[in-house]
């Protein structure tokens, strides 16, 4: 397959909270797209919308593919990618991933990122997450896959908006901004958007959108506090968590240039050490020796290639880093974040980063270092 790889997008929510409405309206404003689901029982697409339907493949209106996975993401992929290459299924441009009762994102990101063959076709492009306006405040206290859902998310899509009072909403919006700072919020009424909102954002190729870099990191959007430590001295890092669940948003900042063998050991061990808690690590980093920034990326154990970036999004050339935790208290994430700091910029790595030898890390985790000469 020629050109660049086709971006996938993960629509992820809870039970209810209008993925099936939002997904119509996507596929009758952007043909050409291929989605994926689990059964197609679950999905409801519109009587319109789908003219034939030969399980596990439905060719629907306006050039676009519907595909049940069964059993596997990858030979799905795969299946895919043949029959556009030869013809026998619409030229699609995009893919949508649609995952009912899937609440943890990793397993798709790691088939998108470490299956090879994939990867030279198919790019992750970003996480949208539906929350239900009516029911979001309820299920996000009492369902910790929402809560999850929401922290990965690039895009927080509203529904239902209409049924609520303003003061409800405001609440709502006060939460998810609590569990996740750094996604867009974007309001669908019956499911309708800008299509432009939530496809083609990029937000797992930062070399793609560099000049929206700083938005993505949203770095601003963290409350400082002293944690950090920097030549032997605390110093601010920007923090933002919630009180009310396990799930907790901290950034960091460098205002000195990092070296990457020092970096590229601390994130190895880090993500070695504790994958399952870190839902989310982003980053642009003033690396030494370097002009450009370099953005960093992973999801849980699913790491991505660091990326040069063209130039600086903005006039701050300090290294800044979010972490979105879950299941880590307080207290450890901010001892863990000080020794991240001290191993970032001495090379130590404390206990507190785990005692795990170099040759006992697992691929996905040594991706930071293994990159190092690429």
């Amino acid at each position: 397959m020629n050109g660049s790889p086709i971006p996938v997008t993960l629509l992820t929510g809870f039970l209810g909270s209008g993925k099936t409405t939002l997904l119509n309206y996507l596929l009758h404003q952007v043909p050409l797209t291929a989605v994926l689901m689990n059964e197609f029982g679950e999905i409801g697409l519109d009587r319109e919308l789908l003219k034939a339907t030969r399980a596990p493949l439905a060719l629907l209106s306006g050039g676009c593919v519907c595909c049940q996975v069964a059993g596997a993401l990858a030979p799905t992929l795969k299946n895919l990618a043949m029959g556009r290459a030869d013809g026998k299924l619409p030229p699609f441009e995009r893919v949508i991933i649609e995952t009912t009762g899937i609440a943890d994102p990793a397993p798709v990101l790691d088939t998108l990122r470490n299956d090879r063959w994939i990867a030279a076709r198919f790019q992750m492009d970003a996480v949208v997450t539906t929350v239900d306006a009516l029911l979001g405040e309820q299920q996000l206290a009492s369902h910790p896959e929402a809560r999850r859902q929401a922290a990965v998310a690039d895009r927080l899509v509203l529904t239902k908006t209409d049924r609520v009072a303003p003061a409800a909403l405001a609440a709502l919006e006060a939460r998810l901004a609590e569990i996740n700072p750094a996604a867009w919020r974007i309001t669908a009424r019956h499911g309708a958007l800008d299509p432009d909102s939530v496809l083609n954002l990029g937000g797992f190729a930062p070399a793609r959108k560099h000049a929206d870099m700083a938005g993505w990191l949203a770095h601003a959007a963290y409350q400082p506090a002293q944690v950090g430590v920097r030549d032997g001295t605390p110093r601010p890092i920007a923090r933002a968590d919630s009180q009310h669940d396990r799930i907790r948003s901290f950034g960091l900042s460098f205002d000195e240039p990092l070296a990457w063998e020092d970096l590229s050991r601390a994130l190895d061990r880090l993500l070695a050490s504790h994958a399952k808690e870190l839902l989310r690590i982003k980053a642009i980093v003033n690396l030494k020796g370097r002009d450009r920034p370099v953005a960093l990326h992973a999801v849980q154990h699913v790491t991505y290639p660091p990326a040069e970036l063209p130039a600086w999004p903005d006039e701050n050339r300090n290294s800044c880093f979010v972490f979105i935790t879950d299941g880590l208290d307080e207290p450890f994430v901010q001892k863990l974040l000080q020794d991240f700091t001290a191993a970032a910029y001495a090379g130590a790595l404390p206990a507190a980063l785990g005692h795990l030898e170099t040759e006992k890390l697992h691929a996905p985790a040594a991706a930071f270092g293994a990159s190092r000469h690429d």
